[in-house]
């Protein structure tokens, strides 16, 4: 125990010492937000990967995909790395960073505004990240109860109270780019930790080999009648793992606290670093979690009883103390960077997007930076409180909030993607275009959630819906514009001229 706490003291130390360190760096909006755009490869990197991979995935989707597909949930942590993070970067980085720093945008209801000169685009984005990234910030705390509890006796709440402060006070004082730094620091450990939890996880059923012959006498015929179905390739049901790839890969894409990494890209030669050092990154923590939960059959579990969240934790409860102890700061990192990632986004969104000009006709640098402080406390306290609430309550409202974070990440992505990518590459995508994607994108997941019975069988599961509502998007956008009003010709010159600037190359090819 004392060295559980003594790890947790150094690890909290840390991380405040960098908030207070990054002060200078976060006396402006660009420096808040963005870091001044001038954050390196590793920094970046990290900070995607981290943002990207919370407690939610380490103890909710490792254990619930692994019961459900076997090892062959792995591929979700595969299709992380190369849909999610290679991809996502190869497609996404360069452009991003230039047509945003061109249009002078710091959010990504911002870039939606001055991209097709709408004002209303950018109050309605504004909303939809309001209203469904709180929820999902709220769903960050869920993998902690259970771990927290095995590891030192200490009530959740106690645990929800500990890392919403110290995540908010390194936050607040340093912006950005103390989350970066410390994103980075968080990454070490997760790189760390994951590799030394499936190696001791692994030995203690014999080794790997032996693990996947034990793998393949399990049998759970409500799931598969095919004998060895969960230790084979593609596992017992291939469609619905399929839709689980396309949701946690493709969505983000569309992710406000995602794209927003890329605005934050110092120079050309770190986007090519960055995409193989992120793409890495994904491959070890992803698949490594994934890989992991894909042998949570061969514990004694009770999954009807506990749900699916006790599956990590108990796989974990036999491990030597300083392995436990690295787990829980594997999971606290995965959880405070991510929370940082949204509460940097949905506080700087609701200030610039939504204050700004609209309800506070006049705001100068600093007091927009001290709103977006004061929004970081209120977002952290509430995304607190509903966690807290929900665990301690057995109200339908807050079984509606449960559900509501289930969803959050379709709607988010399902809304965004399609308009942000053909917004960045095509010059005919049109205004109604953006809207009808918002609306179809956070409207289906809406239905989803509250007429789930009358969807087809296949789109019942909010993540086969929320994959849907992504590739949809994809082509409701180019339809609509084509059949809509052409937007204005000088405006898309404008936002495209920033790729035709000569540099040692066109400037849509290199950044300098």
């Amino acid at each position: 125990m004392v060295l559980k706490v003594l790890m947790l003291v150094l690890f909290f130390g840390v991380m405040i010492a960098v908030g207070i360190y990054c002060r200078r760096n976060a006396t402006d909006v660009n420096g808040f937000v963005l870091g001044g755009r001038s954050v390196g490869p590793w920094l970046t990197a990290f900070a995607y990967g981290t943002s990207y991979f919370s407690a939610v995935i380490f103890i909710g989707y490792a254990g619930q995909f692994g019961w459900k597909y076997g090892i062959a949930s792995t591929w979700i942590g595969i299709g992380n790395a190369l849909i999610g993070s290679l991809l996502a970067w190869v497609v996404l980085g360069r452009r991003t960073r230039i047509m945003t720093q061109h249009l002078d945008s710091a959010t990504m209801p911002e870039f939606f505004g001055k991209r097709f000169n709408s004002k209303g685009l950018k109050i309605g984005a504004s909303i939809i990240v309001f209203i469904f990234l709180i929820p999902y910030t709220a769903s960050l705390y869920n993998g902690l109860s259970r771990l927290f509890e095995m590891a030192f006796g200490i009530p959740y709440v106690y645990c929800i109270i500990a890392m919403s402060v110290l995540t908010g006070i390194y936050v607040i004082a340093g912006g950005y780019m103390a989350t970066a730094i410390n994103d980075f620091i968080q990454g070490i450990i997760m790189l760390i930790g994951i590799v030394a939890v499936i190696a001791a996880v692994l030995a203690s059923k014999g080794g790997f080999m032996e693990a996947l012959n034990g793998l393949a006498q399990v049998t759970d015929e409500t799931v598969s009648k095919t004998p060895g179905a969960f230790n084979s390739f593609f596992g017992p049901d291939p469609l619905n793992l399929l839709g689980v790839v396309i949701l946690t890969s493709l969505g983000t894409w569309g992710l406000p606290q995602m794209v927003q990494k890329f605005y934050a890209i110092k120079h050309e030669n770190d986007i090519k670093k960055g995409t193989v050092i992120s793409t890495g990154f994904a491959i070890v923590v992803a698949g490594g979690c994934y890989f992991l939960g894909g042998f949570g059959r061969l514990f004694d579990v009770d999954v009807a009883t506990n749900g699916f969240d006790s599956i990590i934790p108990t796989m974990l409860s036999s491990l030597p103390d300083i392995l436990i102890a690295i787990v829980v700061i594997l999971v606290l990192s995965a959880s405070m960077s991510t929370l940082s990632s949204l509460v940097i986004a949905s506080s700087s969104t609701l200030t610039i997007d939504l204050l700004k000009g609209n309800i506070i006709k006049k705001m100068d640098e600093k007091r927009q930076v001290r709103i977006i402080r004061v929004f970081i406390v209120v977002f952290i306290a509430i995304s607190a409180f509903i966690a807290i609430y929900q665990t301690q309550s057995q109200n339908e409202a807050v079984k509606f909030i449960a559900q509501l974070m289930g969803v959050s990440w379709g709607a988010l992505a399902g809304a965004f993607l399609a308009p942000f990518l053909y917004g960045l590459y095509w010059k005919k995508t049109t205004k109604l275009a953006c809207w009808v994607s918002f609306i179809f994108g956070a409207g289906i997941m809406v239905l989803n959630l509250l007429f789930r019975d009358l969807f087809p069988v296949i789109l019942q599961s909010p993540i086969n819906c929320g994959a849907f509502a992504m590739l949809a998007g994809l082509i409701i956008v180019p339809v609509v514009s084509l059949i809509s009003p052409k937007p204005d010709k000088q405006l898309v010159d404008d936002a495209f001229a920033c790729y035709d600037k000569k540099v040692q190359a066109k400037q849509k090819n290199s950044l300098d």
